[in-house]
């Protein structure tokens, strides 16, 4: 993105609901900072093929959808916080179309804050990739599944980015 205009639905090629929204049972716990709210406000587009993440904002709901295919995967409604702030209050994500995540609470939960952490903001959430890189090689059962290969597939970030 090379302006301040915030991206919008019709700023994308494709973008297609969730067909099987599924309610988050657990949601990030981060407060964002309002300048964070401001840019994931923004939105975010994939730069190029190696990029797997399109995001904007409607309101307080924030879309993520996959670059490619133009599916939608989470939406989060953000709420303020007492004090300052904003807190992902309520999350759906996509529940029925198999592969697109990995129908875990705790999976779900990591990847909504880690697209928002490091993708759309550019965080280098070193912890959060970790933690992602850990739950995928114990439920593919893979234990040395490269973390580079890990995160790039899910993330479409190299590991040093």
């Amino acid at each position: 993105m090379t302006s301040d205009a915030p991206l919008t639905r019709e700023s994308f090629r494709r973008v297609l609901s969730i067909n099987t929204p599924g309610p988050m049972s657990q949601l990030p716990g981060r407060v964002w900072t309002d300048a964070n709210w401001d840019r994931i406000r923004r939105g975010y587009r994939a730069r190029d093929m190696d990029e797997k993440w399109n995001v904007f904002a409607e309101d307080r709901v924030v879309y993520l959808h996959r670059s490619w295919t133009g599916f939608g995967v989470f939406e989060a409604t953000f709420a303020p916080v007492e004090g300052g702030g904003w807190r992902i209050a309520s999350a759906v994500v996509e529940a029925g179309r198999g592969g697109l995540h990995g129908n875990s609470a705790d999976y779900d939960c990591l990847m909504l804050e880690l697209v928002l952490s490091g993708v759309v903001l550019g965080e280098p959430a070193v912890e959060l990739r970790q933690q992602l890189v850990e739950v995928v090689r114990q439920a593919s059962g893979v234990t040395d599944a490269s973390a580079g290969v890990v995160q790039h597939s899910m993330l479409g970030l190299r590991s040093d980015s």
